[in-house]
């Protein structure tokens, strides 16, 4: 199949001009000018292209967040034994990893008032540093001890309703009912059987 090589032409741009007398009265008089030529310079050989210009670019590397070993944010959760405990629970139909001296925002707890000690028996699992007590479903006896702080409400979500063509468009706001607890301690799985942690070797 044959290739044809086409000539390379540069034209100069042109500004379209306007007709002012469709658009002026007649008693209006206006003066328009030529846009000015340009003229365009071709390099032939490479030796007259002007050199590159190479900036120096300094390379910003950022150190990668680490995140803090799993030993220093157990000991950040609470003093003493219950440093190194957490559980799984379910409240509703959510599950929540809870450590002792940390708080949860869960669902509204209706009946719950601000400053009551609650209950939380539906733990799921049990960890320490060397024991896990996986429940099935359920830890036996195991319960979670908290305290109602808060009963407030999310941030609002704004519900829009568009319909295009038929004039109809609502706006409405939501903000969810809320509950923060704190959690104060764990207890009552050390009777339920266990399973040893393996250690990982270094």
């Amino acid at each position: 199949m044959a290739t044809a090589t086409l000539p390379l032409r540069l034209l100069p741009s042109r500004t379209p001009l306007l007709h002012a007398a469709a658009f002026l009265p007649a008693s209006t008089s206006l003066s328009l000018t030529a846009p000015a030529t340009r003229n365009w310079r071709i390099f032939a050989a490479a030796e007259e292209a002007p050199a590159p210009v190479e900036a120096e670019v300094e390379e910003v590397v950022e150190d990668a967040a680490v995140p803090e070993p799993v030993e220093v944010q157990l000991a950040a959760a609470g003093a003493g034994k219950d440093a190194d405990i957490f559980a799984v629970v379910m409240i509703g139909s959510r599950q929540y990893i809870v450590m002792p001296g940390r708080y949860i925002y869960t669902q509204r707890l209706k009946d719950a008032n601000v400053n009551d000690q609650i209950i939380l028996n539906k733990v799921l699992l049990v960890s320490t540093r060397d024991k896990a007590y996986i429940g099935m479903p359920v830890v036996t006896n195991a319960a979670v001890h908290a305290i109602v702080e808060e009963q407030g409400l999310d941030d609002k979500v704004i519900v829009f309703k568009f319909k295009k063509k038929k004039k109809y468009q609502r706006k409405a706001g939501h903000r969810q009912p809320n509950t923060r607890l704190r959690i104060t301690g764990i207890s009552g799985y050390e009777e339920y059987p266990a399973d040893p942690i393996l250690q990982v070797p270094a």
